[in-house]
């Protein structure tokens, strides 16, 4: 099969979407599949890239680390047309996915779409949520969805959304696949050392891109109560983003420098290393629709403590994998009591094994491909069955039903 991933998100960005789009790419091209990514141009993207199309594109005003193209609607479809493509699979409402749309009605091939973003937590990015509401949200994203052939939710809470928007189209609860690291002992110590941990102290982990709705500023605000208690609790924050320089200036007033070390980007390979080299993964966002980073803690055998939604509220099936809270105000606490926990490493084994089988890259390319062929032969049904409405043949048939149904 030939798949054209339309993005306005991928690598040199890191985001979920971009890890996303990775796992699956790889994986589909593993099982023999040609898979093109049709993306925006990166000042960091560099070096040549295989089955990659970029496109001329500008920074996001008030979002610079994301861009969005600006031209080669031309050159998308020359390559679409090119590579012969089957099935193009949209990941944004906006900017690419518009063009994947225009694209796939030209080459009259069906769409899938993954959602990946609730936007309700994002609207201050633009205008400071004074201009998109989430009434438009909604719109926009009912209208995307159901001129699709299939819609992709990460978790339940997402397709739930999706039912309140109004998209009547298909929507099929397909986890990202996450990738299975082996566990590195030696490493994770090593790993611990050079960041300056001794074996006494408790690390806590914050891995995500450091922006203001992944509410990292609650988890530093939450340290000098934690500190009262225990000394020897040290934060990592793993990350870039526009936050940084704001949370810095926040741990120097709360003159915490001595226990909050924020080491930036890392390569996207050695992620794992930094969970294994944690005791606690700490994320008091309240904007995920999957929660890649809680999957990716969960399989490196980190516990998580988190704020509440339904979604996590599922995948914490038992304390031994992590407790979650109601409020930043109640952080701290949570915290300093799960240190406290003694772990039942045999049953967190089971449930992760449990939770590794769901969420494998195997599983989610299985089931993006069951997608795929569905939409597909549904598509060429639809076709045919437009086509079929133009002959004399189908109007004589459609005459008869008619007069049979008036009979009986």
């Amino acid at each position: 099969m030939n798949i054209g991933i339309f993005t306005d998100t991928y690598f040199p960005q890191v985001s979920g979407v971009s890890t996303s789009i990775r796992v699956l790419k790889e994986e589909l091209e593993r099982r023999g599949h040609k898979v093109i990514i049709f993306t925006t141009t990166d000042p960091k993207a560099t070096a040549l890239e295989h089955n990659i199309v970029r496109l001329g594109s500008i920074p996001l005003f008030s979002f610079k680390e994301r861009r969005i193209a600006v031209n080669g609607w031309g050159k998308a479809y020359k390559a679409a047309k090119e590579h012969n493509l089957d099935i193009i699979h949209t990941q944004t409402e906006f900017g690419l996915g518009l063009l994947g749309r225009v694209v796939a009605n030209m080459l009259k091939i069906p769409t899938v779409h993954t959602y990946h973003t609730m936007y309700e937590k994002y609207l201050h990015y633009i205008a400071n949520g004074k201009v998109l509401k989430p009434a438009h949200v909604a719109y926009i994203s009912k209208s995307f969805c159901n001129q699709t052939s299939g819609v992709i939710a990460p978790s339940q809470m997402t397709k739930d959304t999706l039912l309140r928007y109004g998209v009547l189209q298909e929507i099929r609860v397909i986890p990202t696949g996450v990738e299975i690291p082996e566990q590195d002992i030696s490493g994770a110590q090593q790993l611990r050392y050079e960041l300056g941990y001794t074996k006494d102290e408790f690390v806590l982990l914050s891995l995500s891109r450091v922006s203001q709705e992944k509410n990292i500023a609650a988890v530093i605000a939450a340290m000098p109560e934690i500190i009262a208690t225990n000394d020897n609790v040290r934060l990592c924050i793993v990350g870039d983003g526009p936050e940084r320089k704001v949370l810095e200036q926040q741990t120097r007033d709360l003159n915490l420098e001595d226990y909050i070390q924020f080491t930036g980007e890392i390569d996207p390979k050695q992620v794992y290393r930094y969970y294994q080299m944690a005791d606690l993964y700490v994320n008091a966002s309240e904007s995920e629709s999957q929660g890649l980073t809680y999957l990716e803690a969960l399989v490196n055998r980190v516990p998580v403590i988190a704020k509440y939604n339904d979604y996590l509220n599922g995948l914490l099936t038992d304390t031994c994998l992590g407790v979650l809270c109601h409020s930043d105000e109640e952080l701290a606490s949570t915290i300093l009591e799960y240190m406290n926990y003694t772990i039942d490493t045999e049953l967190a084994e089971q449930l992760r094994a449990s939770l590794i089988s769901e969420i494998s890259v195997a599983t989610f390319a299985d089931r993006v491909l069951d997608l795929y062929n569905s939409a597909i032969a549904g598509y060429n049904w639809h076709l045919q069955h437009e086509q079929n409405k133009l002959t004399p043949k189908y109007i004589l048939k459609s005459i008869e039903k008619i007069k049979d149904e008036i009979h009986d």
